[in-house]
């Protein structure tokens, strides 16, 4: 979304709004950093000035990067927040890259700013090390409760002295306080008899939270959580971060949301949320997989949680379909996007010129996984058109095809050739299903999709290894 070129546009931007932030990348380009990396500040720095312009008073700004990035984004981040920084937290992933020559890394930053002094925070903690624990909490109760001793006795002419259980001290506690605290087993008696305050372990809250966090891991591919998507944060990552700086009912913006996480976070701990995103896979992602996927049993409430969901930038009538596809810039590959990526959960064909076809979903029937190619029709439709698309799909050995268009442009001819490919037939349930079928933008306006069987894996997670089975590798590799 950036270029050695294009990123001068911003530049001049920010010109305009900031002259000490675009000095300052102006001078790194100077100096000769790598053009890439003055092209990433740029996207960056116009960005973070306008999430600062609408952060609220008492909110808080959190960015996560590696550490090769991390000393110029800091510096951004002080020039557009007036040195409002509060700290800047080391992630300690647990797994880490091999490295044969040189250092592991095995650690993420992110950079904690807010927009003034008056910002929201409420205490979070942290597990105790492990170290920690068999340093301080050595005892063990009869039911095996691990538990640390500390002092009952306190400062005298602060404390009340006076004699319990035939020991005079200053005690913390009043003596009824005392009877009670034995009774329930807390006081521990050392070998000289002498009573000190249980604290179990279980008991604990944990530390208060430090700006090194060694106690979240990594989200990889055996994740229970995992999407299959790069640069996926864990959930407990994001619920720590939103239960620290907001509070119930606030708003929580993610402007490069990918898969989700912070979403999903937010809308758990009853938050407000926004989440954008350049793709139309995450946005289709976020929506399906993290915020709908989990009332799959209970339609009702599914259909109240989406309708609460406004999305923005697609499609939401013809005319605004008509508009997208007669966009002559770029227009025909959005159209195709927003169709394939979004309406349909399936995944763009990134080498579609030499293959014949825009897009595919795959579909697990059996343990057997099985694709549906899909072609999408921006313009006039025709059937020589549709007919070259049913040959590519027989050629290819795909199970059934797709041909997507506007309602206007079927034509009974195409109806008939459609009809004639048979069918694709379920094992399961016996079921069948049209091989070839044409599916109307209106139709997917309406919300209506693919008839094909319900696949037991999602596209996102099982295109990838869809593609390397042998019999899928002839459709998709020439």
């Amino acid at each position: 979304t950036w270029s050695n070129v294009t990123y001068i546009d911003a530049l001049n931007e920010i010109k305009e709004i900031d002259l000490n932030l675009h000095d300052f990348i102006q001078n790194l380009d100077k100096i000769g950093i790598s053009q890439s990396a003055v092209s990433y500040l740029t996207m960056m720095a116009i960005r973070i000035w306008h999430m600062h312009k609408l952060l609220k008073d008492t909110g808080s700004f959190y960015l996560h990067c590696d550490n090769t990035m991390s000393h110029y984004l800091k510096i951004l981040c002080d020039l557009i927040f007036n040195s409002n920084f509060q700290n800047q937290i080391t992630w300690k992933r647990t797994s880490a890259h091999s490295n044969a020559k040189g250092y592991n890394s095995s650690y993420d930053v992110i950079l904690y700013y807010t927009k003034s002094e008056k910002f929201t925070w409420n205490q979070q903690h942290q597990p105790y090390e492990e170290e920690y624990i068999k340093k301080y909490y050595r005892y063990k109760d009869k039911d095996g409760r691990l538990f640390m001793s500390s002092d009952l006795v306190g400062h005298k002419g602060i404390n009340k002295e006076y004699e319990w259980r035939g020991i005079t001290r200053a005690w913390r506690y009043p003596k009824h306080r005392l009877d009670e605290l034995d009774k329930k087993g807390k006081i521990f008696w050392t070998k000289n008899n002498f009573p000190r305050y249980k604290r179990h372990l279980d008991e604990m809250d944990g530390l208060p939270l430090q700006n090194i966090w060694y106690d979240i891991n990594p989200v990889v591919s055996w994740s229970k959580e995992g999407l299959g998507y790069p640069t996926q944060k864990p959930l407990a990552l994001m619920e720590r971060i939103i239960k620290a700086s907001s509070n119930e009912g606030d708003l929580v913006a993610d402007f490069f949301c990918g898969c989700g996480t912070t979403i999903e976070a937010a809308q758990n701990l009853n938050r407000k949320w926004i989440g954008v995103d350049i793709s139309h896979l995450a946005i289709n992602l976020v929506l399906k997989n993290r915020l709908l996927a989990r009332y799959k049993d209970n339609p009702i409430r599914k259909k109240e949680i989406r309708e609460n969901i406004e999305v923005n930038g697609f499609p939401k009538d013809v005319p605004s379909a008509k508009m997208l596809a007669q966009d002559t810039k770029n227009g025909r590959y959005k159209f195709e996007s927003w169709i394939i990526e979004f309406e349909l959960d399936g995944v763009l064909n990134q080498n579609k010129n030499q293959t014949g076809f825009d897009g595919y979903v795959t579909f697990d029937v059996n343990n057997e996984k099985d694709v549906c190619f899909i072609e999408v029709k921006s313009g006039n439709a025709t059937l020589p058109q549709l007919n070259h698309f049913i040959q590519i799909v027989e050629e290819r050995e795909a199970d059934m095809g797709v041909f997507v268009c506007f309602k206007e442009q079927i034509t009974s001819g195409m109806e008939k050739a459609a009809k004639t490919q048979g069918y694709y037939k379920e094992d399961i349930f016996s079921n069948s299903y049209d091989k070839i079928q044409l599916l109307t933008v209106e139709e997917l306006l309406e919300h209506k999709g693919i008839n094909m069987p319900v696949s037991t894996v999602g596209t996102f997670k099982s295109a990838k290894k869809a593609e390397e089975k042998s019999k899928q590798e002839g459709i998709f590799n020439e």
